[in-house]
């Protein structure tokens, strides 16, 4: 964003990475043999030649992975004891991994049993995790996000760059809610304000926006200046009021399976009797027995993705299901375009972030990315009313 844009906030940061001290590696010949034949069954080779193939560095992987699982994984990726030339194509094959022949790391069972035993999504942790993540930095995001600053899975059935995709799928939204001037519409997680900028200029209405991230609520008011959009910090479970319409954007993997029922009672709560809300959500194909520890870890804290049936449940007696629209392929492309952006600007953003930060960005990037070209996650819109639409809502594509 150049020329006289907002100012941006900036803070030291580095990622919170643990680096095992360093000894002389001695060979593993037996874990070696056992992840090797792992890796075999979905066609991936130890330092074979083709880009998805894993190049080993050194020989304490082979224990961390097999100990650690996606925890060990990663964090030795970051460290630099293993590389692989495009990490999202090991991870369309890495989903290919059946959960049951590989033991749950003890990291994921603990994970787990402290997921059950506490509510990870509470509100005094809320502000915590969120910033973890959505504070690292504002230039951070400026240079990955583009002109939007969308940070959600783009629009890609008839666009072709980024911010395209981005625009499309605001207008998209918009067109499934059929925003009309002068309604007054709430943003659940707003962000840097992309959408409710969006809606306000294009289709003239009043918007609200809330987020608990403080960069991410200082920067969305300046590129909101001068139109009618309210950006508010403020947790989801604190919004009163009434709006013609509600929507959430990319802020629902935070909200965690035991608040779903809370979550959607706000937005009933919150929503005109004739409105309808919109929830754009990442989705998996059904509950895990396990978790993804890295990106708990290091990326998303508290983070938890729904099934069908979790969202299902959390919605009886509140809502009409009127529209589920599946478009889980264009995340993998919108992640590459970031990653693309990323690395495009890395040599500006080296000096604040630092070169693990750079191993620990593209990993997350890239192998989330697998996962959405393997179809193991999805990308859900839908579309929700309080009464049923009168005569059927029409879906718009």
């Amino acid at each position: 964003m150049a020329g006289s844009g907002p100012k941006i906030r900036l803070r030291e940061h580095r990622p919170r990475v643990y680096i095992r001290p360093m000894r002389v590696p001695s060979p593993d010949p037996g874990r070696r043999k056992i992840l090797r034949d792992i890796l075999a069954t979905i066609d991936v080779q130890v330092d074979g030649a083709r880009p998805w193939d894993v190049h080993v560095h050194d020989e304490r992987f082979f224990r961390r992975a097999l100990a650690d699982g996606a925890l060990g994984l990663g964090e030795s990726y970051v460290e630099g004891w293993w590389d692989a030339d495009a990490i999202d194509e090991l991870f369309v094959r890495l989903s290919r991994l059946d959960p049951a022949s590989v033991p749950m790391p003890h990291a994921a069972r603990w994970q787990l049993l402290r997921d059950r035993l506490v509510n990870p999504q509470r509100k005094s942790a809320a502000g915590r995790d969120v910033g973890h993540h959505y504070d690292l930095g504002n230039d951070l995001f400026t240079a990955m996000l583009g002109r939007t600053m969308a940070y959600s899975c783009g629009y890609w059935a008839d666009a072709t760059t980024l911010d395209a995709a981005q625009d499309a799928k605001f207008d998209l939204i918009c067109r499934k809610l059929g925003l009309k001037a002068d309604q007054s519409i709430l943003d659940i997680g707003c962000g840097w304000g992309g959408f409710v900028r969006h809606a306000a200029t294009r289709y003239g209405v009043r918007a609200t926006g809330i987020t608990i991230s403080k960069e991410q609520a200082a920067l969305g008011r300046e590129l909101c200046r001068g139109l009618p959009v309210e950006i508010e910090l403020m947790d989801y479970r604190d919004m009163r009021g009434r709006f013609d319409h509600v929507v959430s954007i990319g802020m629902f993997e935070h909200v965690g399976p035991r608040n779903y029922r809370s979550f959607f009672e706000v937005a009933q709560r919150c929503l005109a009797d004739e409105g309808l809300f919109l929830l754009h959500t990442i989705g998996t194909n059904g509950r895990s027995r396990g978790v993804d520890t890295w990106t708990k870890k290091y990326i998303f804290p508290g983070s938890s993705q729904p099934s069908i049936s979790e969202i299902g449940v959390a919605i009886e007696r509140l809502f009409v299901m009127e529209d589920w629209h599946n478009f889980g392929p264009d995340y993998d492309r919108t992640l590459m375009a970031w990653c693309a952006n990323f690395e495009a600007a890395w040599e500006g953003l080296r000096p604040r972030y630092g070169d693990a930060f750079r191993r620990m960005w593209t990993y997350f990037l890239r192998s989330a990315a697998g996962s959405f070209r393997a179809r193991r996650n999805q990308l859900w819109q839908i579309v929700l009313s309080k009464r049923g639409v009168p005569g059927g809502y029409r879906a718009v594509r």
